[in-house]
């Protein structure tokens, strides 16, 4: 008998995004570095990769490393500055097996050479895959993103390639790092804080948010469809009235 799964005849969000969130004090729970927690975090990314592709999520981004991030402790920003190697190193069978494309939204001003060529060259043996689209936030800010839309927007302008009493939404949302990607459905944030923390502020307008207590190494399939009920539970009006 085929088992059914708990999100079957359900709505699912196009568009899903994860704040990574919990990586250091699951460690600490454990009585290992931080550093430990970061390891297990970025192998993690697979398995949710996988399990939200399994679901037919069509877009999920990842907070990996933020604009911020960059004020924690010298030894533990180097180890983080190496897991775009390993993430190419371990997951691309793995993701050319599952068909998924990976991109990458963030600064490209204060990564290394050696990180940028992993990232370019990920990107482009992965582009032309049909699968679920994951979205890596490495250094990340999202008013850097916004800051960085509105200096294109001036420019575009001053360069009278378009009028300023023509600039609308739409318009902005063509300037951001997520221009090609699907509207934001649902925001997930685990480990028990409850904010965003400088993340998709311009797409999460209209999201619906969910925040559990999970750390993030430890979030897993089951976590990920409670978030999905629960986003089904939810009446999403996006500023109108209750249909009757």
């Amino acid at each position: 008998m085929k088992k059914v799964k708990k999100t079957e005849n359900m709505n699912i969000p196009k568009h899903i995004a994860i704040i990574l969130d919990g990586n250091g004090r699951w460690a600490k729970k454990r009585h290992m570095p931080r550093t430990y927690g970061h390891q297990r975090g970025v192998e993690n990314i697979r398995n949710i990769a996988i399990a939200a592709s399994d679901m037919g999520v069509k877009v999920l981004s990842l907070y990996a490393f933020s604009t911020e991030n960059w004020s924690r402790p010298t030894d533990e920003v180097e180890f983080l500055m190496k897991l775009p190697g390993e993430f190419e190193k371990r997951f691309k069978d793995d993701f050319k097996k599952y068909d998924i494309k990976v991109m990458f939204s963030g600064r490209k001003t204060h990564l290394s050479q050696e990180n940028l060529e992993i990232l370019e060259r990920i990107t482009n043996n992965t582009k032309d895959r049909q699968g679920l689209i994951v979205n890596i936030c490495f250094d990340y800010g999202s008013k850097t993103e916004i800051i960085e839309a509105v200096k294109k927007i001036v420019q575009d302008v001053m360069d009278k390639n378009t009028k300023l009493e023509d600039v609308n939404e739409s318009d902005i949302d063509k300037y951001l790092y997520t221009k090609d990607l699907p509207n934001l459905d649902l925001l997930i944030r685990p480990s028990g804080e409850v904010r965003l923390s400088n993340f998709l502020l311009w797409q999460a307008a209209y999201a619906e948010l969910y925040f559990c207590k999970t750390y993030w190494p430890a979030f897993s399939k089951k976590d990920l469809e409670a978030a999905i009920i629960e986003f089904n539970h939810r009446e999403r009006r996006f500023g109108g009235l209750k249909k009757q």
